[in-house]
């Protein structure tokens, strides 16, 4: 299925990235159904042009590749209210896939319902459990409305409108309301305003006509801010966390995120995700510095850095 909005947004990833992933018409596999915060943030980071690839959960979208479904990958790595994705990190561990691309993706709450149907129409409410827990506000302002859980966001306005019910709403984002031709009732109904999801782009590692190496990006990129995201692994001593970040302060890398997973199959061990940002000439010597400070270091993405929400 095709997007059908403009990928111009002030939070878009680096135009030059975003172009050349443009240049051909890819198949990008998403979480969710038509009309889900993934399939807009796809459309955002890449135009209108690609084919999105609905899939039921983030186990199906790493397997979309293999099963010949897609050829790229958009998923969320973190919410500035609810944190990391913590299943897209293990898959992504698991994979053999790299970030190439990130967006930044504002998520507005809209109540959408039926064609002429007005607020003092609506009894009830379906959405994802998530979307109905940061819309407290507005459930405490209209206390008759019954909210009725659902498995997805966009899922609940296509339902909704199968449906016909004028008494019956959902709660999505504006994208879906296009999709399925919903009327927006009320906008912008969550808590919190400032609610984004970074997305990154995956891509497989072993396609070099799609995954770029780290010497092109760093050769391509001049002084611009590029992002790259690690997995570390540590060795058992005192001081190990800190004799790690040193590196990145003594080659001026900006430590932007760090948290700690657990290693699958060995109890109580655990190794470190990180996020770093920094003008491209300053990452190789401070990557080059960090392996002789670990025990083992993946680059899971080396990428244009999206403008941070204002």
């Amino acid at each position: 299925m095709t997007g059908n909005t403009s990928a111009e947004h002030p939070l878009q990833a680096d135009p030059l990235q975003a172009e050349s992933l443009q240049a051909r018409k890819i198949r990008v596999a998403f979480q969710g159904e038509e009309g889900a915060f993934s399939e807009a943030a796809a459309v955002q980071l890449l135009g209108d042009k690609i084919v999105t690839v609905p899939r039921p959960t983030f186990d199906a979208t790493f397997r979309a590749i293999t099963d010949g479904a897609a050829d790229a990958l958009l998923v969320p790595m973190e919410n500035s209210l609810a944190g990391s994705v913590v299943r897209v990190y293990d898959l992504l561990l698991e994979s053999e896939f790299t970030i190439t691309a990130e967006t930044i993706l504002p998520i507005e709450m809209n109540l959408i319902g039926c064609a002429g149907a007005s607020l003092s129409e609506i009894r009830s409410v379906s959405s994802h459990p998530m979307a109905l827990a940061q819309c407290e506000r507005f459930f405490g302002q209209h206390p008759s409305i019954k909210r009725l859980p659902a498995e997805d966001t966009a899922g609940s306005v296509r339902e909704m409108l199968a449906r016909g019910d004028r008494t019956h709403a959902a709660i999505a984002g504006k994208y879906a309301a296009d999709r399925y031709r919903g009327e927006i009732i009320a906008e912008r109904i969550q808590d919190n305003a400032e609610n984004f999801t970074r997305f990154v782009f995956l891509q497989p590692v072993k396609e070099p006509t799609r995954a770029l190496t780290l010497k092109t990006l760093l050769e391509s990129s001049g002084s611009h801010l590029m992002k790259m995201t690690l997995a570390i692994r540590l060795a058992h001593r005192p001081g190990s966390l800190l004799a790690s970040l040193e590196p990145l302060a003594q080659h001026r890398v900006n430590l932007l995120k760090i948290e700690s997973r657990p290693i699958h199959g060995q109890p109580w061990e655990y190794q470190f995700f990180i996020d770093l940002e920094a003008p491209a000439s300053y990452l190789e010597d401070a990557l080059t510095d960090l392996r002789k400070a670990t025990r083992e270091v993946r680059v899971l993405g080396l990428y244009a850095a999206a403008q941070n929400p204002p």
